[in-house]
């Protein structure tokens, strides 16, 4: 009779014992977990790369003139036309920018920036396939300066298969924040260039640098 309270005090004190020890090494797991949760290789530096915001009317377009916002980006020369969900096929969720309104216009967004480090731009291109010309034309910048000109011909496109293809380009930041336009040089027509899918990263090779723009549905 004597020897069950001391097994049972014995029991006891292994129970708080393993009970400590637990409530120790939680705050360990939980920091090793965090420590890991955002590699900046990967960051996306860009807002609203598809254009989802404000919505545009479903199954039409907002004209959208200089000094005009669309979401986070801002039109900065001419116009452009904010595509809605429906009017023909988004190459990421459900809206997309034809870079001709009336006219030719750019589309600008300032993002911060690391001095020196090399950034990746990838982009989904297409082409307003209602008019002419063919062959659509424009330009990406960075800080104003051209670093990129694009073509996309819309032979055999429709609503339903734009055909978008992905692109590529990269470029060293020079300041705490850059600069980004999109710019169409198709002249004379209200049917341009098609972009979506924006996404600017900092660049890593051996991260696979020329991922980029899904070109999907």
């Amino acid at each position: 009779m004597s020897v069950r309270p001391y097994v049972m005090a014995i029991a006891a004190l292994g129970l708080l014992g393993a009970a400590a020890g637990a409530t120790q090494a939680a705050p360990f797991h939980e920091n090793a977990s965090t420590s890991t949760s955002k590699p900046t290789s990967t960051a996306r530096s860009i807002d609203d790369g598809s254009f989802e915001y404000p919505t545009a009317p479903a199954n039409s377009f907002t004209n959208v003139t200089t000094g005009q916002p669309i979401g986070p980006w801002t039109v900065s020369s001419g116009n452009v036309d904010h595509i809605g969900r429906g009017l023909w096929q988004a190459a990421e969720r459900h809206q997309s920018v034809d870079l001709n309104g009336q006219s030719p216009g750019t589309v600008t967004q300032t993002f911060p920036t690391t001095p020196g480090t090399t950034y990746a731009i990838t982009y989904a291109l297409a082409g307003n396939y209602a008019g002419g010309p063919a062959v659509k034309t424009g330009r990406v910048l960075v800080d104003g300066q051209g670093i990129q000109d694009f073509t996309f011909d819309i032979t055999g496109k429709t609503a339903t298969d734009m055909g978008y293809v992905g692109r590529h380009v990269t470029f060293v930041a020079r300041s705490t924040s850059t600069t980004l336009s999109f710019a169409s040089t198709t002249p004379s027509s209200a049917h341009g260039p098609v972009i979506d899918d924006v996404v600017v990263r900092a660049s890593c090779c051996s991260c696979g640098c020329n991922r980029g723009a899904t070109g999907k549905q």
